[in-house]
């Protein structure tokens, strides 16, 4: 029957690639518990589990959208203008950068390009005209 060991995670898994730096990779992974043994007796180093354990022991996260609800789209940083001629930026963006209802935005005009500049909300000088966030 096969056979199922535990693998070490975390720091412990750290320190072991450490001490068996001078074995191949394979040997490593197998030594940190990253294999089976089959019905027929044969070893099966599993490399994927290994390096993903690793990324994660590092502090590397593998799937940042991980904690979403899973509700909705992903962004794409691609907005197209609407019928009506309006852009639409959506609440993905604007609760990544933490805006809220009410802050208000100076708009840029380039040559092909919008610049949108957060206002620093009712400080205001002698013209009217709000002062960008810093």
């Amino acid at each position: 029957m096969a056979e199922t060991p535990t693998p070490l995670t975390g720091k412990a898994l750290l320190q072991k690639v450490k001490e068996l730096s001078h074995l191949p990779r394979r040997e490593t992974a197998k030594r940190c518990g990253y294999y089976t043994i089959t019905k027929n007796n044969q070893t099966r180093v599993n490399l994927t589990d290994f390096y993903d354990a690793l990324l994660v022991a590092r502090g590397i996260p593998l799937s940042p959208e991980g904690s979403k609800d899973g509700r909705g789209r992903e962004p794409t940083y691609r907005v197209s203008v609407h019928k009506n001629g309006q852009i639409v930026i959506g609440a993905a963006y604007t609760q990544a950068m933490g805006l809220k209802p009410g802050d208000e935005f100076e708009i840029k005009l380039g040559y092909k390009h919008i610049r949108l500049i957060q206002l620093e909300g009712e400080e205001s000088d002698r013209n009217g005209s709000y002062r960008a966030k810093e």
